[in-house]
């Protein structure tokens, strides 16, 4: 019997106090945040966050604009097919973006907000659909190989390339998630903050999608995604016009300051703010910084 997941105690649904939708996308329930009503502002998340990851934004932004939060599938409340089931690819997930925004059936531009591996789908997304786009928003991500030649992390070269030690460790120890709680967040997150972020990772199954994220970055041209990643990386220069807006948390332990840097060599009109006190979960140490700078762009453009 699979293990259920949700919240760790009904006391904090508070912290996330929305109404969970669903749709079938091939067999798989793929959970969503839809709230407000307005412009649609879309969210993707990255690993091992989930929706929740985006609770400020949707409370401070619902009344104005349609804001927007799906879960890939294998994190937050989506479906957590077996690996038989559902290739967990780059591409895969890009597929189910797609299919999402089409029967949600948005007519209009949207805004995107990118963070983490969330930034490598809706880029992909974007770098396809330009004309789909009003405005893009990054939060420590990215949409090409690491610069310069850069190495991935050890932490992340561990789980890519020694899978009979990494998979016990991520999926049976949950260590991938519980460790970015310590070292993704400048600030310490609150206990009760913590317990959401990885309820819906609760059991063996229901860490699949938090192994394969990372399996799944391609070193090798060999890899799946690797060809994905490299049309995109090619072709973002074909989001040059639509307006951009780039939040970074300066201590990032994957996105450093290279990426950010990357980033604005390809796109040297964004509007850039570097957050000094915060690190990979821009959004866990300086919701109110994210949401000021957000608001003012929004407004402008």
């Amino acid at each position: 019997m699979k293990k259920r997941y949700g919240f760790p105690d009904e006391a904090l649904k508070h912290l996330y106090p929305f109404q969970s939708r669903n749709m079938e996308i091939l067999g798989n329930r793929y959970h969503y945040i839809d709230e407000g009503s307005g412009e649609p502002i879309v969210m993707l998340h990255g690993n091992p966050t989930w929706s929740f990851y985006y609770r400020h934004l949707i409370r401070s932004f619902s009344e104005r604009y349609r804001m927007i939060a799906p879960d890939h599938i294998g994190c937050g409340f989506s479906d957590k097919p077996s690996a038989d089931n559902y290739s967990y690819t780059l591409s895969r997930r890009v597929d189910d973006f797609e299919t999402f925004l089409s029967i949600l059936s948005i007519h209009e531009k949207i805004t995107l907000v990118l963070h983490d591996w969330g930034g490598m789908i809706g880029m992909t997304y974007a770098v396809r659909h330009p004309e789909r786009i009003k405005r893009i928003i990054l939060l420590n991500t990215a949409a090409f190989f690491p610069p310069r030649g850069k190495k991935l992390p050890l932490r992340l070269r561990l789980i890519r390339h020694f899978p009979v030690l990494s998979k016990p460790a991520v999926q049976g120890l949950n260590l991938f998630a519980r460790g970015a709680l310590l070292m993704a967040a400048r600030k310490p997150i609150p206990g009760d903050v913590k317990r959401c972020l990885v309820a819906p990772y609760n059991s063996w199954n229901n860490r699949i999608a938090t192994y394969h994220f990372v399996r799944d970055i391609p070193v090798f041209p060999s890899d799946p995604s690797y060809s994905v990643v490299d049309e995109v990386s090619r072709n973002l220069y074909r989001l040059r016009e639509i307006p951009m807006l780039v939040c970074w948390g300066r201590h990032d332990f994957v996105f450093d300051l290279d990426y950010l840097e990357e980033w604005r060599q390809r796109f040297p009109e964004a509007e850039t703010h570097l957050i000094d006190e915060a690190g990979h979960y821009i959004l866990e140490d300086s919701p109110e910084k994210v949401e000021t700078y957000m608001a003012g762009f929004l407004s402008r453009t």
